[in-house]
Parts: C-alpha cells; sequence; structure tokens
C-alpha cells in the first residue's frame, strides 16, 4: 500500500474556484506542468517563490509514492514585451542593446536561472523542454487549430479566432471573464489591424526584416506565438488531458486561458484537470517594481548586498520564510519578516539535532502518530505549509522537553519522530540543515547585537559620549545603527 492510497488530497482548483479532492487520471501517476522563465534576464524573485512553490507540491507528491512526471519549459523565443501580439521580442531586443546573438542571451540567463535554483535546493524537473526545440510541434498544433476553423492567416501571421471560439465553447472559463466584458473594454491599439477582433491573439507572427531569431513555417518566416509553447509542450509530454498545470497567479490571464482555448480548438477536449496559482511576491508592502527601484534579485537577497536588508540570508531560511506563508497568499518579503523566520529555523533545525541525542523511556507523553497524522492533514488541505511548520514546532517543544526531562518518548515513538521530522522538514519542504556557524553571520551580529546592547545601557545611564562613540565606531567600519520605534537594527556597508 502507498501512502498515497491513505492520504487523500485536496487541492484548491483555479477552474472550478474551490477545493477538490485529487484524483491523478492514472493510479499513482502524476503529470505536471508549471510555466517555466522568459530567458532574458535574471530570474526574479516573484518566479522564484512560485517554483518554490511547485517545488515543494512535487516534493510532496514523490513523498506520497506518486510517480510524478514534472515538466517546467524554458521559454527561449516568441515571447513580445508585455506578451502582447506586437512590439519586439524580449530576448532579440537585449540580444540587439548588447550586440551579442540571441542564443548567447538564452544561455547566460538560463544558467543563471539553474545556478540559483541549486541554491535554493531545487529538485530539477523531470523534462525541461525549450520553446525553439519545439517549433515543429507549434506549426504542427497550428494546422490543426486552422483545419478546426478556429485560427486565420493575415500576411503571414496567424492569429486564433477568439469570437469563433467562444460560439461553441466558454473563452473565460478559467479566468471567470466574459467575452462581452473584454470587447467592450477593449482600445484600439496600433498594429494590430491584421486582426478579425482586438481580443485574437497570435499563433505565429510573420517576423519583421530586422527580427533575428525566425524559422520557416507554411505562412511565412516568422516564430509562434508565447501561448502557443506551453500548450504544444505540455500536451506533447503529458498527453491531451493531464492532471496538474501550475504557475503564477499573473498567468492566469491570457496565457493560461489562451492554453485552454488552443487546446480544446485542436484536440476537442479540455487539457487539465487541476489548475493552481501561486500568489504574488510584495517587498516592503509595496509590488516589486523594477520602474520605481522596488525590488531585489535573488543573489542580492543571498549575499546582502542590497539597501533593503539588514544581512545576508541563508537559501533554507528563504525556503522557510515563504513556506510560512500559503501558496495562494500574497508574501511581502521583509526584513522583519527573515529575521524572525530565521530564529525559527534555526529553532526548528537545533531541535532536529537533539534528536539524536535522546534516551528512550518506557512510555510516551507524546502522541506521535496522531500528531504525524496532523502533518499529513496539514499538507493534504492544498499543501498548507504554514500549518504543517505549526505542527512541527509542536513537536520541537517536546524534544525540548525530553531533552530537560520534562516528558518522554518511547524507543518506537522517537523512531517515528525522527522519521517524520526528517521526511517533512527535509523531503518535503527542502530545507537543508544547516547550523548558524555555517550562514557566515551569526558572529557578527552576535557582536553587533551585543554593542547595541551596550550602547542602550549608556543611554539609558545618560551616558551619551559613550553612546555617540560605539554608534560612530561601528559608521566607521560599515556598521550602520538604525533606531525605530520597534528598536535599533544595523545594515552593513
Amino acid at each position: 500500500m502507498h501512502l498515497y492510497d491513505a492520504q487523500k488530497i485536496q487541492i484548491y482548483n483555479t477552474l472550478s474556484g474551490q477545493k477538490e479532492t485529487f484524483k491523478p487520471i492514472e493510479d499513482g501517476y502524476v503529470g505536471m506542468y508549471v510555466c517555466g522563465p522568459t530567458v532574458y534576464s535574471n530570474v526574479h524573485l516573484g518566479n522564484v517563490r512560485t517554483f518554490m512553490s511547485f517545488d515543494m507540491v512535487f516534493r510532496y507528491l514523490k513523498h506520497l509514492g506518486y510517480k510524478v512526471r514534472y515538466v517546467r519549459n524554458i521559454t527561449d523565443a516568441g515571447h513580445l514585451e508585455n506578451d502582447a501580439d506586437v512590439g519586439e521580442d524580449k530576448i532579440t531586443k537585449k540580444a540587439r542593446l548588447e550586440q551579442i546573438e540571441p542564443m548567447e542571451v538564452v544561455q547566460r540567463y538560463t544558467v543563471d536561472f539553474h545556478n540559483i535554483l541549486n541554491t535554493f535546493n531545487f529538485l530539477p524537473p523531470s523534462i525541461e523542454p525549450t520553446a525553439t526545440g519545439h517549433i515543429i510541434e507549434q506549426i504542427e498544433l497550428i494546422k490543426m487549430i486552422m483545419d478546426n476553423g478556429f485560427a486565420y492567416e493575415v500576411n503571414g501571421s496567424v492569429y486564433f479566432d477568439v469570437h469563433k471560439f467562444n460560439e461553441t465553447n466558454d473563452y473565460g472559463v478559467l479566468s471567470k471573464r466574459k467575452l462581452e466584458d473584454l470587447i467592450h473594454n477593449t482600445r484600439a491599439l496600433d498594429g494590430q489591424s491584421d486582426k478579425k477582433n482586438p481580443q485574437d491573439f497570435a499563433l505565429w507572427k510573420r517576423a519583421e526584416p530586422q527580427h533575428i531569431m525566425r524559422w520557416p513555417s507554411p505562412w511565412s518566416d516568422g516564430f509562434p506565438g508565447w501561448h502557443l509553447e506551453c500548450t504544444a509542450m505540455s500536451t506533447k509530454y503529458l498527453g491531451d488531458n493531464f492532471d496538474i498545470h501550475g504557475g503564477g497567479m499573473d498567468l492566469k490571464f491570457p496565457h493560461h486561458e489562451c492554453e485552454i482555448a488552443q487546446s480544446e480548438a485542436a484536440k476537442g477536449q479540455t487539457p487539465v484537470n487541476y489548475w493552481m496559482h501561486a500568489n504574488m511576491l510584495h517587498l516592503n508592502g509595496q509590488r516589486m517594481s523594477k520602474s520605481t527601484g522596488n525590488t531585489v534579485n535573488p543573489s542580492e537577497l543571498l549575499s546582502g548586498d542590497n539597501a533593503f536588508f539588514s544581512k545576508a540570508y541563508a537559501p533554507s531560511v528563504i525556503r522557510f520564510f515563504n513556506a510560512q506563508s500559503s501558496y495562494r497568499s500574497v508574501l511581502d518579503l521583509t526584513d522583519d519578516g527573515l529575521l524572525a523566520s530565521e530564529k525559527g529555523f534555526f529553532r526548528l533545525m537545533d531541535a532536529i539535532n537533539l534528536l539524536e541525542d535522546l534516551k528512550p523511556s518506557s512510555e510516551s507523553s507524546f502522541q506521535v502518530a496522531e500528531w504525524r497524522q496532523k502533518c499529513y492533514d496539514a499538507m493534504n488541505d492544498d499543501f498548507n505549509s504554514p500549518i504543517l511548520i505549526a505542527h512541527l514546532f509542536e513537536a520541537a517543544k517536546h524534544i525540548n522537553q525530553v531533552k530537560d526531562g520534562n516528558a518522554s518518548l518511547t524507543s518506537e515513538d522517537l523512531e517515528l519522530l525522527k522519521k517524520t521530522m526528517n521526511a517533512f522538514t527535509f523531503d518535503v519542504l527542502g530545507l537543508v540543515n544547516i547550523s548558524k556557524a555555517e550562514t557566515g553571520t551569526d558572529k557578527l551580529s552576535g557582536a553587533v547585537e551585543l554593542l547595541i546592547q551596550l550602547r542602550q545601557d549608556a543611554r539609558a545611564n545618560k551616558d551619551f559620549a559613550l553612546s555617540d562613540k560605539i554608534r560612530d565606531e561601528l559608521a566607521a567600519k560599515g556598521i550602520q545603527l538604525n533606531d525605530g520605534k520597534d528598536g535599533t537594527t544595523f545594515t552593513t556597508n
């Protein structure tokens, strides 16, 4: 008997707008597709949050014993600015600005993407297909859609006919939008005169003479539309109907809506049974934005080389911070939040490290089997990692009580507790057991915290000369003290 036979997962399905009991198409097997990055720049921290959430989903499904085929694509062509049907391909634009080949751009940022995910202890997907590696499949898919009467060609470009599709299907079924409302709210845009209707979207775009990335097709030398690649690659590797499709909330419309329309137009059936969407990552209460400067990339967060955070944070601390919020909730990244998560992370690691030295007793004061099921119940409830972490801290509290002689565990319960703590902490949440010393920042933090306390004592004793000297000497060493209503923190230059 597999674990998945006893543990039934409830998944919030964006398609239905409610939690549903997960039942894979094939018993014991799960097909999961997640929209990957467009590799024209360093991976965005918000994207890392999305991929981290689905890494946890992948890990839990594998933990339950499912055989999972996890497909996460690389978009390396055909992604126009603002995800529109007009404009310039983001990769081509980057290549033109830096005067290099587009595939040099792709290679550079694909390597960066993999390096960042490896740093955060991601499991690799089963398959990582690229858009440029599946041009033939995309052309064949366009032919099927055209043969079924849901697309048309104009001047070498092919567009999906949303209005024709909506006569027999429901364009808006995922995002809960009505075509009539979309028509009412659509402005006339320059460069879209080839379309029958503004709501139609490109399946194939004829390349302008200056466009570097192009491929031959029955309609023109050009490139595929952005929405098309995911439909082509997901159905190739997972079938015309598969279990789970994931991505960021921002992809729900139009990207995922268009994926559904393309599959139904080509294959005559809905492609996905469970649609999952991870929510946005904010920074200090506001949306991340390059234009406003309210942004930080993963490398800057890990190194501490940024203007937002008081120190560098270990990858597992950031993973732990992410897991303390539901994947469907907006997560606000703050220094206070990361500092609190760091303390909690090391408290959990300390408790796990104590397990090896605990001595069993003749009886248990902690019902480990019941606690274990509560951990599964949390993850079975739409991968509720915050509740799981609360249960892990409950166990950590009992571990410390056993160490202090105020609680007891039988040898059988002790082994079950070890196995369960390790499984959920490391296998499911993907954390790595590191010590404070391994972060390289604890000694500095401890010394500065001591000086902050001495400065506070000096101020309390009205010894302002000593207080100012501590502040000034630290500033001379590149350590800036920041006095606030919640106390004093520090940043390093």
